[in-house]
């Protein structure tokens, strides 16, 4: 199961960014384990500079937007 963290203050962006990646899991069947998380110091340690971010096992991948469907596939296989 992937562990996918969702980094930001928790605005609509933040939000939608979360439960479009659990939309596009559950529509693949994949199961993932998906975390908010709006503290500074796991920004800080991920060098995030603009939210929403994503962390996907631990690395970066993506930040600034609303991360496209495509995207998200390649994350999840």
């Amino acid at each position: 199961m992937k562990e996918i963290k969702v980094l930001g203050s928790g605005c609509a962006k933040c939000v939608k960014t979360a439960e479009f990646i659990q939309g596009v899991a559950n529509d693949c069947g994949i199961p993932v384990h998906i975390v908010k998380e709006s503290s500074p110091e796991v920004m800080l340690k991920h060098n995030v500079m603009s939210t929403p971010a994503v962390v996907v096992d631990n690395q970066l991948m993506h930040s600034g937007s609303v991360p496209d469907r495509k995207i998200i596939e390649e994350w999840l296989t």
